[in-house]
């Protein structure tokens, strides 16, 4: 077994294969609140922490993730969000979180 590299392969001039070019171009995902366009965000990509609205929960820089918006004409840069890509998959299979302030206690009594 050969040792994981870290690093990317540098350019050879090749064109893109299918994969290359699935992570980097978004598709649109349809789901009963309407269709959506999903673009892959490879680990490393992202200087900023976000908060996944599925989880509530950060995604650190460096953390491979979803940009989902809707995909009708009206979506515009404010309706993005950042999505554990785990988080996107279960959208439909998860019941709405309870959302808290930061200076909220995590358990209740």
């Amino acid at each position: 077994m050969s040792p994981r590299r870290n690093r990317p392969k540098p350019d050879d001039g090749r064109p893109l294969d299918d994969e290359a070019l699935r992570r980097g171009v978004g598709s649109v995902e349809g789901d009963r609140h309407g269709d959506w366009m999903v673009r892959l965000v490879p680990g490393g990509a992202s200087a900023k922490v976000y908060r996944c609205p599925g989880c509530d929960q950060e995604i650190r820089p460096g953390t491979a993730h979803v940009v989902v918006w809707p995909a009708d004409e009206r979506g515009d840069l404010t309706d993005r969000r950042h999505w554990h890509s785990g988080c996107w998959r279960a959208r439909d299979r998860r019941a709405p979180g309870v959302v808290r302030s930061r200076s909220a206690p995590r358990y209740g009594r």
